[in-house]
């Protein structure tokens, strides 16, 4: 399965990905080292874990994704691997739910790749997998992943306190949500409009009613 709008592209993440993925994530060390995941030190009656490979952390989120628990994605930009987006967590019956995680090369943030594949993901999860609600948690001082849920319109629920342990510690998690009855026109569309809004000159924004072109 391919979502893609113009040069954003979210496919499932493979073996052969190895070599792109770890040229982007070690050219991104200092980029994403403040947000990233980390295993928390072993409890006295807990084992010891290890980070895992590339091709261990490959395996485990095909197995999820065969469960129906995950939804694992590479981004690609202009036919280059930049990034990596998984909706986890999901969780069928009464909730049908799941969280969306994120990260993107630097090289290319602010050119609207996230939030369009955050967008593509949503509107995959809510008229083809079935959901009802997606979630974003991010660490309050994150404000490249804050201004993608803000852009998208995704609703603040509040804070959750040493909620994932990320760079050595446990850290505070602020939530952000939609329901499928918040986008009935589709996340996706919905950002499209936004974006060509803010981008139309000013004179554009504050008279939508006069029309623009070659007469004009």
């Amino acid at each position: 399965m391919e979502l893609a709008v113009g040069d954003v592209v979210l496919r499932p993440i493979k073996m052969r990905d190895q070599r792109a993925w770890r040229e982007v994530n070690r050219r991104n060390r200092d980029w994403l080292r403040p947000w990233e995941a980390t295993i928390p030190p072993p409890t006295p009656a807990g084992p010891v874990v290890h980070r895992p490979t590339y091709r261990q952390m490959v395996r485990h989120l095909r197995a999820e994704a065969h469960a129906g628990r995950m939804l694992p994605f590479v981004i690609e930009y202009q036919g280059r691997l930049v990034g990596q987006l998984t909706v986890a967590g999901i969780t069928w019956g009464s909730m049908c739910s799941g969280h969306v995680g994120y990260w993107v090369d630097e090289a290319v943030a602010g050119r609207g790749v996230m939030p369009t594949a955050v967008a593509m993901a949503v509107d995959h999860c809510f008229r083809k997998v079935g959901l009802h609600r997606v979630e974003v948690c991010i660490r309050p001082e994150n404000g490249p992943s804050r201004r993608v849920v803000e852009k998208l319109g995704f609703r603040a629920e509040g804070m959750r306190p040493r909620y994932l342990h990320i760079d050595g510690a446990w850290r505070d998690h602020l939530v952000f949500a939609l329901t499928a009855e918040e986008v009935p026109e589709g996340l996706l569309g919905r950002w499209q409009r936004e974006r060509s809004r803010r981008e139309r000159p000013e004179g554009e924004r504050r008279n939508p009613g006069i029309p623009h072109g070659p007469g004009n």
